[in-house]
């Protein structure tokens, strides 16, 4: 082994009768609660979130040294890639514009944005339908089904209103999908005195904030896992959500969850 690696033996042995330096032992004892960080999060944390807890939990460590160590012990967070769906643009109906684009967020329940996505089981697809306050990132409401389609998106419209109860004037804005352009949907939306605001056509962008919950949702719990029935993806989600709402830190947030942040907001009379 030393002609291998061209030591000599003395030199190999003066290494193994060597004492660790006090630095590979910080590193250890920090490399174990990096891991623990990690799993508390359920191994949805990378290096700039892992940071900010060993920060609060009085831990004097810079950014680039815990996202080292984690490159070292194969720590990492789960990551997915998301596959965009382009629909013909004559399912695109209505002339609803994007009244959002310039609108200074200052307090919750101002903004909502809705949205849609897919979830596998099995060889099958379902549909997740997602209400987000945009100024705290918090999730109000929910609906999953076999069918992408009004009544699922109605459902977690209502759950949203029945959890807030916000006043008239709230702006709701989706993408320009039949889900939220049915007529359905805007009579509701017109009874709860819900001002609707859609994507500009072909602009996916405008709606950015839910697509980012949809990555890191997927990321956190669906990314290469299989599920074979929808009991198994609603248990996911009544366990994620409430996660993400009440423990995720968010870094758009200041690193703190979405719930914790319109805590903060409202001692600062920020609501």
């Amino acid at each position: 082994m030393c002609r291998v690696y061209g030591v000599t033996r003395a030199g190999y042995y003066a290494w193994r009768s060597r004492e660790r330096s006090e630095r590979e032992r910080q590193n250890e004892t920090l490399a174990a609660e990096i891991r623990s960080v990690h799993a508390e999060s359920r191994g949805t944390y990378g290096s700039p979130r892992v940071h900010q807890v060993l920060r609060r939990r009085g831990h004097c460590v810079g950014k680039h040294r815990v996202a080292r160590l984690m490159r070292a012990h194969g720590i990492k967070a789960r990551v997915a890639t998301i596959r965009y769906t382009n629909p013909s643009l004559q399912r695109y109906v209505g002339s609803i514009p994007n009244q959002s684009l310039e609108l200074d967020l200052s307090r919750t329940d101002q903004v909502w944005v809705g949205d849609i996505t897919y979830l596998k089981v099995g060889s099958i697809y379902r549909y997740l339908a997602v209400v987000m306050d945009k100024y705290s990132r918090r999730v109000l409401g929910w609906s999953y089904g076999p069918r992408k389609d009004v009544k699922l998106t109605l459902q977690a419209l209502n759950r949203a209103v029945h959890s807030r109860r916000p006043g008239p004037g709230l702006l709701f804005h989706t993408d320009r999908g039949v889900e939220y352009a049915a007529g359905a949907f805007k009579q509701r939306a017109t009874e709860l005195g819900i001002v609707q605001s859609m994507n500009r056509p072909g602009k996916i962008t405008d709606n950015a904030f839910i697509e980012s919950f949809f990555h890191s949702m997927k990321a956190n719990v669906f990314h290469g896992l299989r599920f074979n029935d929808d009991h198994e993806v609603r248990s996911v989600l009544k366990e994620y959500l409430p996660f993400y709402n009440r423990a995720r830190l968010h870094s758009s947030l200041g690193y703190v969850p979405p719930a914790t942040f319109e805590l903060q907001a409202r001692g600062t009379g920020c609501q």
